[in-house]
């Protein structure tokens, strides 16, 4: 058989599906050798001899040489691989016929390819299964093909893999439509019963916001600022904590920019979502007021045994230190990780009265 079409296939295949020549040919193997035994009743392991250089296939099929004989169709002894010729050794493989693609009928050889194209496509998905074990916690593009029961269903860009991502990971008041390119963070792949993957993707967890920070500013990237920690809630607002070991560096305005671009840039990505960025404090009472951002504490009193605080803010500036719904609150307390009771400053002098009493 002489095919030059076949050879630059076989490069092609090898360069854009990344799949090896040498599982192409295994693949080639199995699906000839199924074929042969369709059109014969024998079941012969076939050996495929490629040669570039003059273009041109060979297919024989082969009995391992052994001591004793197991299976007559596979095996052939060592003594009689040696009565046609002395130079085999055990392991070897003796070649029986030399194969013609002529010999096949139509439903052999459409059998083959199914079994080609089965291993070949099989061997894909776990290769971009792989790859996409490797973008776990990474920021990947990705296009929207569907919209089903409140879920976006994603195509992975460059890897065909389908990616759910559910309410719960969706940024609240944002619109997605069919055929919208998106940046989605990769959480995890999982695999159903039936052997199906999946990955599951997010523009709502605190990581998707961690790696924009990461992407967008070289200082976190580098690790010259550290994030502590964020809290988040999609669609309205995050916290994040930032430090550095470098006095000299300003943590929070490397992460605004200037001009706040930085973090602008950020905020469109989130369609809007307000960011707070805080530096980070070893002092719990002075963490606890930074927290509070974008309102200012007059003072905070803390209960360690409790791990309570109590931050005094200005009256008008109440309902700002609470946020809508108690969000700016409760945001800062998960970020300090202490429970927070905002008091007006008309109240201060009950407070303070208690704490001398």
């Amino acid at each position: 058989m002489t095919n030059k079409d076949f050879f630059l296939a076989l490069d092609q295949l090898e360069k854009e599906k990344k799949i090896s020549k040498e599982l192409f040919i295994e693949s080639l193997q199995a699906g000839i050798s199924a074929a042969y035994k369709k059109e014969t009743g024998l079941n012969r392991a076939v050996d495929i001899m490629l040669n570039p250089a003059k273009n041109t296939i060979r297919i024989f099929t082969y009995k391992i040489v052994v001591n004793e004989v197991e299976d007559e169709d596979k095996e052939i002894s060592l003594e009689e691989a040696r009565k046609v010729k002395p130079i085999y050794n055990l392991g070897d493989h003796f070649i029986e016929e030399e194969l013609s693609p002529k010999l096949f009928t139509r439903i052999a050889a459409q059998n083959a390819k199914q079994i080609i194209t089965q291993r070949l496509t099989d061997e894909h998905k776990k290769l971009v299964l792989d790859e996409m074990n490797e973008k776990e916690g990474e920021i990947v593009t990705a296009t929207i093909r569907r919209v089903e029961n409140n879920n976006v269903y994603v195509e992975i860009s460059g890897s065909q893999m389908e990616g759910i991502m559910m309410p719960s990971d969706q940024i609240r008041g944002e619109k997605y439509s069919v055929n919208d390119i998106i940046k989605v963070y990769v959480k995890s792949v999982r695999t159903s019963t039936k052997g199906n993957s999946q990955v599951i993707v997010s523009r709502g967890c605190v990581g998707f916001v961690k790696r924009l920070f990461e992407m967008e500013v070289p200082e976190v990237r580098s690790g010259l600022v550290v994030i502590k920690k964020i809290v988040r809630e999609a669609g309205y607002r995050t916290k994040l904590a930032v430090t550095s070991d470098d006095p000299s560096l300003d943590s929070v305005g490397s992460c605004i920019g200037q001009r706040g671009m930085r973090i602008n840039s950020i905020v469109h990505e989130l369609d809007g979502e307000k960011i707070d960025v805080i530096e980070w404090c070893a002092d719990p009472s002075e963490f606890i007021a930074r927290a509070l951002s974008p309102a200012k504490a007059m003072m905070v009193q803390i209960n360690e045994e409790e791990k309570r605080a109590t931050a005094i803010v200005p009256d008008e500036k109440l309902s700002l230190a609470i946020g809508k719904a108690g969000q700016n609150v409760r945001l800062a307390a998960k970020l300090t990780e202490w429970k927070i009771d905002v008091k007006p400053f008309s109240e201060m002098s009950n407070i303070v009265g208690d704490v001398f009493n």
